[in-house]
């Protein structure tokens, strides 16, 4: 019996009505590839749920972690250290923005919120003071955890469990020419005087369909937020580590957020990893002779040493200037390919930043997530060898920064081949 057979008879995937699915049995990656039980080669444009930044089965940083094995694979992070932890903790306080102060380690990117979360909440329950609802965009997704959900847009991933999330106060995402009624709607609930954080995706939201903005509006909202005591929460489990174009999205910002949610990127796609970071401010209001102001957070692999290793070895090659040249090859690629596809009778939107680049394609029934283009797309491009998960209605390409010019020529030419045989054209205004 082959994998895939023997998957079906005991395995429950992520994000899969398994009624009716199939999966591809994966035996072997290498750098932009991935390669199945019968032989057959994949380009991963979608970095295996966008976390690939560095290629698969990447060599040196494989060594790292094989050195570490024989050293120390794991230790309880509640009374002890280790010098993997403190040294990916140094390494990415240099390139967080200088208020960043503390790092907290958990699992994966939807425990990184529901740590910023609890950090948020908590900071004015220790000092005593009334806040207690987030304000978050309504189109955002921050991950599958109760939290995480809360924060999230209402939808098919919320439905059955909305009764059970908190209250919060959704804001239409600033895109263009609707910042200044996103802003006025941030204002309005700020001025309501409970509100103890904002939570929000910097300049991309994944999940919720690569939605994009400016820096501009998002610089001047984190400066209403601090000006009026909220505290600001930057989501950059996708955007972080390049893929927005910088290090992180919001580097090009003057304004800082107070808090960080990192993960994905933070270890080259290797190992499962969360990070949130916070200043000093925040950090400090839980210091007390008071135990109950401590934050009772944390996770049996917290700051797990392999980990660890997989991130401090990442950081070794996001650091090389090598690196820094493919990113910027990526998306000078893209932007030709925009210019070249953007008048295309199919396409109702398109959008770029950084290594991501995104086409919005006119569709008959609704455009969300469940729409049934999503289904056709992702099975023809399956079929030319490209892996693609698109997000109802809305095609993106997001890869290993290892990848060639050639796949990304390739993928471009099946995304025209797709777009001129397999959808009707729709209505350009």
């Amino acid at each position: 019996m082959n994998l895939t057979k023997r998957d079906r008879e005991i395995i429950w995937h992520p994000y899969t009505q398994m009624k009716d699915s199939s999966v591809i049995g994966i035996v072997k990656g290498e750098e932009a590839y991935l390669f199945d039980e019968e032989g057959n080669k994949y380009i991963d444009a979608v970095s295996s749920w966008w976390v690939n930044t560095l290629g698969h089965s990447n060599k040196y940083i494989a060594e790292k972690i094989s050195e570490q094995l024989y050293t120390l694979e794991h230790v309880i992070f509640a009374g002890f250290t280790h010098p993997k932890a403190v040294e990916i903790a140094e390494r990415l306080l240099k390139h967080l923005p200088a208020n960043q102060k503390k790092i907290f380690f958990s699992d994966n990117g939807s425990t990184a919120i529901e740590v910023a979360l609890k950090m948020a909440i908590q900071y004015w329950e220790n000092k005593k003071i009334g806040k207690n609802k987030i304000i978050a965009f309504r189109d955002a997704y921050h991950g599958d955890t109760f939290g995480a959900m809360s924060v999230s847009g209402r939808g098919v991933f919320t439905q059955p469990f909305n009764r059970f999330l908190f209250d919060v106060e959704f804001i239409d995402t600033p895109v263009k020419l609707k910042e200044n009624d996103s802003f006025r709607q941030l204002e309005k609930a700020v001025v309501s005087g409970n509100i103890a954080a904002f939570i929000f995706e910097p300049l991309v939201l994944g999940a919720g369909g690569m939605i994009m903005y400016e820096p501009e509006i998002l610089e001047k909202m984190i400066s209403f937020c601090k000006a009026n005591h909220v505290i600001t929460i930057a989501d950059e489990v996708m955007t972080g580590f390049y893929r927005s174009g910088n290090f992180f999205a919001t580097d090009i910002i003057a304004e800082k957020p107070d808090i960080f949610c990192l993960s994905k990127g933070i270890t080259g796609g290797v190992m499962a990893m969360g990070v949130t970071s916070c200043s000093q401010e925040i950090f400090d209001a839980f210091l007390s002779d008071d135990k109950t102001k401590t934050l009772y957070h944390g996770h049996s692999y917290t700051a797990n040493p392999i980990a660890c290793t997989a991130a401090t070895a990442s950081m070794d090659l996001y650091e090389e200037p090598s690196c820094y040249a493919n990113i910027k090859r990526i998306e000078e690629k893209h932007k030709v390919f925009f210019e070249k596809i953007k008048n295309h009778s199919s396409i109702l939107d398109i959008r770029q930043k950084g290594t991501i680049i995104a086409l919005e394609l006119y569709a008959d029934e609704d455009t969300s997530y469940l729409n049934s283009l999503r289904d056709k797309a992702y099975a023809f491009f399956l079929n030319k060898g490209i892996i693609l998960r698109p997000l109802g209605n809305i095609i993106y390409v997001l890869p290993p920064y290892c990848i060639s010019n050639d796949d990304l020529d390739y993928i471009y030419q099946s995304i025209e081949e797709f777009l001129n045989t397999q959808i009707k054209s729709g209505k350009r205004t």
